[in-house]
């Protein structure tokens, strides 16, 4: 048999191997070999890359080229198949053996066998990838045709084989460091016995060992690997030129592999001085410090370094490792780890000293040299070691310029505020600064951004609760280490509180969700609060009695001017102390009944008064007692003439004499608003400040919320930019910034966004539910009118240049001002603004459900009339109801079109006059604003006139003798349900501006058909 062996020659040689049997008896064989011989010729043939051979022939193919690329992979593989066999025979004879004995273990102690353990499993890891590695070599050369330098092992995986080595030569340290070679060499005298003599004769391939085993340098042998992986790339590279891409490959690879080598041999010097530092030192307190992955950097036991302004006689010793500074005296020592170290030299020399300043995350102490090339010394050092373990190279680092700001994890041990707690996050020059979390022993959590080592800014607060045996939860503001800004916070009761804070009270605007659930709480209070009390204006919804006040409180009471409606329909506005209703005050029933006089107790009448019942009966007198259960009354009893005007509206006069005015409500929310914009109070600051604080708000707000939709994104980012908001406003500018001011207001992010979402919150809360009483509907509408003035003065003051409410925009300046202002006024008409015209819009949209039900309990019983006469006098056919309406002949019509076909109408048609008016005026019942309700308005009088025209002659004009009887039929015929409501809501909230012209007086006439069709005989 012929195999292929690799000798010590650059060049694997040939050598033989002969091995035969002889049959000695029918049933044994014996077996013997012969010793290899060497075939000389094969030293000529060159590099062998495979052999064959049958009986006494045999047959090789060789690499006659015996330099350059070729000859430099020959010498790798065959480095690395000679390099794997001692791999693996040290496995055999050292590893192994020892892995099985319990001698060992014991001997080493547990740390040092758990890195035995892991020191062979890289072992094993490391002789797998060489011994791949070798393979894989032998199959490239065997593929003559396609030796691509791409495709190579080294290059293909080379991050592998540095993460390979590089495990390796950690593990190997680490257990250098905590004295396993020591141990481990007796242990191997004891348990081996015959095998050690073996060990001895493993040879290291680059060197002589004779007598004891080295154990250390036989572990670390293996790294010199690299340097020849790095010959063999260098020798390739040299084949190509440098501007192909095999160069780039090779010489990148090079590159990889000496860095490796390097730096692999540093940390082999570091654990061998670490090593030596230990085995000179003794005490607990040094084992306690001694840990596998510590390594020393530098130490100042020769006095070099100590403490500024420390004692004669006191012993202070610094010692820098990789991952601590340790500072000892005497018996006791102070541990500080490198990632919370900040280090910068002091440059006041005025002193004298050569200082080095040290910030820890809970103190500082400044360090002094005994010479400048000390203080540079120590100065580089801790600036490296820093470096390096913040993940950085920890080469090249220049004194004091580490990062200042970095993320970390630190232990809190002195601070009374954050004793123990534990802080993952960023920092900036030694104290918490940034995002992070914070984690209390206690259970407390903080989570969110920190300024100066406070909680600053968002942040979301875990807190827990012992007697609920459930956590307060906190998503809001922070500063300066408090709750304080704007945010919800859960309490274990199931209370919510989402509202403004200050110092960490509930301080401003708020709403209070009382109860297990939110859903269904007990009780809803919405208002101002000082000082965690509710004072000052708000709204209490107590669901489970049915009851919502709707008034000014003291120090969480009831106390001032107030309404409360019950579910029962009860109505009562008066003045009210330390909860209860005491004074003059107004109480009105279901049924009308109204009583005007002194209260006591809640509910309870006690002193003079006036009872008015509900057909006007009046009794005058002195009352007593509570109104639920019965009253005691000495007084006179009047009937009421028959010229009186009817009680209820004489009723009517009487609300709102004890409320709170609309424009002293939600003053909070107003305010909160002027703060968003950086303004101390109402107009109180500057207005560049303003815009920059939106700007900032609508930044932080793309910022924090990735989730957000394309189309939010975009309008964001619109809103980012600041609009000249110092130009004047003209009708050419007027438009941009209308949809600007509307985009902020959608936008919840925006101060003015958040201003209508809490306006509506605000409105929904006290006029839905209990609140959806007719009686209130006045206080509604100033309320909402007093939204609008308190909001154009926020707006006046981000854009000065609008008019006063109701003022009337300028034209852009032009050259010829006159000519333009005639004819824009001629086709188009002045442009007012009103707080009504640019707010509305925004505003009643959102608000319309509760206001419009307000109008419609308002008018209820008018609406019965109303809609039991649209029902009878629809029931006849068009040409009967336009007879009986009075609408002269001429304007009736005589044929109608049913999808393009025309067919006539008849005595017994019916809904077929004037559809498209109809269908016109129906349209009203779908928009918000009066200002949308007079457009359907007015273009039913444009559909009405164009149906007409055709029955008339030449130029037309409308009389109202023509127009009234036929816009009446076209409003019988429209059905609208809510029609009086509709024409109130207008009534009340339409521009003043309009109220005299065209659509002024379509309007009117409008509400003359309303009050026509519900006096309207139907016989």
């Amino acid at each position: 048999s012929r195999y292929r062996v690799d000798g010590e020659q650059q060049q694997p040689p040939q050598q033989q191997l002969i091995r035969s049997s002889c049959l000695r008896s029918p049933t044994k064989v014996e077996r013997y070999t012969v010793r290899p011989s060497l075939l000389p010729f094969c030293v000529e043939m060159g590099y062998i890359c495979s052999v064959c051979s049958g009986g006494q022939m045999c047959a090789a193919s060789t690499d006659i080229n015996m330099k350059g690329f070729v000859a430099a992979i020959h010498e790798l593989a065959s480095r690395e198949r000679r390099f794997y066999c001692w791999l693996s025979n040290f496995k055999k004879v050292f590893l192994t053996p020892l892995r099985k004995k319990e001698k060992v273990c014991l001997a080493l102690g547990e740390l040092c066998t758990h890195l035995f353990f892991s020191l062979c499993e890289t072992f094993l890891h490391l002789s797998i990838l060489v011994g791949r590695h070798a393979t894989s070599l032998s199959y490239f050369l065997h593929n003559a045709q396609s030796r691509d330098v791409t495709s190579f092992p080294l290059l293909t995986h080379t991050q592998h084989f540095l993460d390979t080595y590089k495990k390796y030569c950690f593990a190997v340290g680490d257990f250098q460091v905590m004295g396993g070679f020591q141990s481990l060499q007796k242990a191997s005298l004891e348990c081996l016995g015959n095998q050690q003599t073996l060990l001895s004769q493993l040879n290291l391939p680059d060197q002589f060992v004779s007598g004891d085993v080295d154990l250390v340098s036989m572990f670390y042998w293996p790294l010199q690997q690299l340097h020849h992986y790095n010959r063999v790339l260098l020798k390739m590279a040299a084949c190509y030129d440098v501007l192909t891409v095999e160069y780039q490959s090779l010489h990148q690879g090079c590159c990889q592999f000496e860095t490796l080598s390097t730096f692999l041999l540093r940390k082999q010097k570091e654990a061998e001085n670490t090593f030596v530092f230990w085995k000179t030192q003794s005490g607990k307190a040094n084992e306690a410090l001694r840990v596998p992955q510590r390594r020393v950097v530098c130490e100042s036991s020769n006095r070099s370094l100590v403490l500024q302004n420390s004692g004669r006689f006191s012993n202070h010793w610094f010692i820098l490792f990789n991952d601590v500074l340790v500072h000892m005296q005497f018996s006791t020592h102070r541990v500080f780890p490198l990632t919370c170290l900040w280090v910068k030299p002091v440059t006041d020399d005025s002193s004298g000293l050569y200082a080095i300043k040290v910030t820890c995350p809970e103190e500082s102490f400044t360090l002094v040299a005994s010479t400048p090339q000390e203080k540079n010394k120590w100065l580089r050092s801790l600036n490296q070691a820093v470096d390096q373990v913040l993940g950085g190279g920890g080469q090249g680092s220049s004194p004091g310029v580490t990062a200042m700001s970095r993320t970390t994890s630190y232990t809190f041990t002195i601070d009374d505020r954050l004793k123990d707690a534990q802080y993952v996050g960023s920092w900036h020059a030694g104290r918490v600064h940034g995002r992070g979390t914070m984690k209390w022993p206690d259970g407390r959590t903080y989570k969110g951004n920190f300024k100066n080592g406070l909680e600053d800014g968002y942040g979301e607060c875990l807190i827990p609760n012992r007697a609920q045996d459930k956590p307060d939860t906190y998503q809001g503001q922070w500063r300066e280490g408090k709750i304080h800004g704007f945010g919800k916070y859960k309490y274990a009761s199931g209370e919510v509180y989402e509202g403004c804070f200050c110092d960490g009270q509930r301080h401003g605007y708020g709403m209070l969700s009382s109860g297990k659930l939110a859903r269904t709480s007990s009780s809803v209070f919405i208002g101002h609060w000082v000082h965690d009390k509710k004072t000052g204006y708000g709204v209490n919804d107590d669901i489970t009695r049915g009851e919502k006040y709707m008034g000014t409180w003291l120090e969480d009471q009831r106390h001032g001017g107030a309404v409360v409606v019950t579910q029962h329909g009860l109505y009562y506005e008066g003045t009210f102390k330390e909860n209860k209703m005491i004074g003059s005050g107004l109480l009105i029933s279901e049924d009308d009944t109204v009583f005007h006089g002194e209260f006591s107790e809640n509910w309870t009448i006690s002193g003079n008064g006036v009872l008015t019942l509900a057909n006007g009966d009046c009794l005058d007198g002195v009352f007593a007692g509570e109104w639920r259960t019965g009253l005691k009354v000495t007084g006179t009893y009047t009937k009421p003439a028959l010229e009186e005007s009817d009680s209820r509206e004489r009723n009517i006069l009487h609300l709102g004499q004890y409320v709170v005015p609309a424009a002293q409500r939600w003053t909070c929310v107003f305010g909160e608003c002027w703060s968003r914009l950086g303004c101390d109070a109402a107009g109180r600051g500057e207005r560049t400040t303003a815009w920059e604080s939106i700007a900032v708000t609508i930044t932080t707000a793309r910022r924090q919320s990735p989730d957000l939709s394309k189309s939010q994104s975009k309008v964001l980012e619109s809103l980012e930019f600041i609009p000249r908001y110092g130009e004047p406003v003209t009708t050419e500018n007027y438009d941009g910034t209308r949809r600007y001011l509307t985009k902020a207001c959608e936008t919840p992010h925006h101060p003015l966004g958040w201003l209508v979402e809490t306006l509506v919150t605000a409105y929904r809360m006290t006029y839905v539910g209990v609140g959806s009483n007719r009686r209130l509907l006045q206080q509604a509408v100033q309320e909402l009118q007093a939204y609008l003035t308190h909001f154009y003065t926020i707006i006046r003051f981000l854009f000065p240049g609008l008019p006063d409410d109701g003022g009337i925009i300028p034209e852009p300046p032009n050259s010829n001002p006159s000519q333009s202002r005639r004819s824009s006024e001629l086709e188009h008409g002045v442009v007012v603004v009103s707080s009504s015209s640019l707010l509305l819009p925004v505003l009643l949209p959102r608000l319309y459900p509760p206001l419009f039900t307000l109008y419609c309990l308002q008018k209820e019983q008018e609406e019965a009339q109303y809609w039991e006469r649209i029902l009878r006098l629809n029931k006849q056919p068009d040409q009967s109801l336009l007879s009986f309406l009075g609408v002269q002949e001429k304007f009736w019509p005589h044929w109608m079109s049913i999808l393009g076909e025309k067919k006539q109408i008849v005595s017994s048609s019916k809904d077929a006059c004037f559809v498209s008016a109809v269908e016109t005026l129906q349209q009203i019942s779908t928009t918000f604003t009066p200002a949308d309700k007079l457009v359907v308005i007015q273009k039913t009088f444009e559909e009405l006139t164009l149906e007409v025209k055709p029955f008339l002659d030449g130029d037309f004009l409308w009389c109202m003798d023509d127009l009234f009887p036929l816009f009446l039929y076209v409003v019988l015929r429209a059905r609208i349900r809510n029609l009086g409501a509709e024409v109130s809501l207008i009534e009340d909230l339409m521009d003043p501006n309009i109220q005299h012209g065209e659509m002024g007086l379509m309007f009117t006439t409008l509400k003359a058909c309303y009050i026509q069709i519900q006096h309207e005989s139907t016989t």
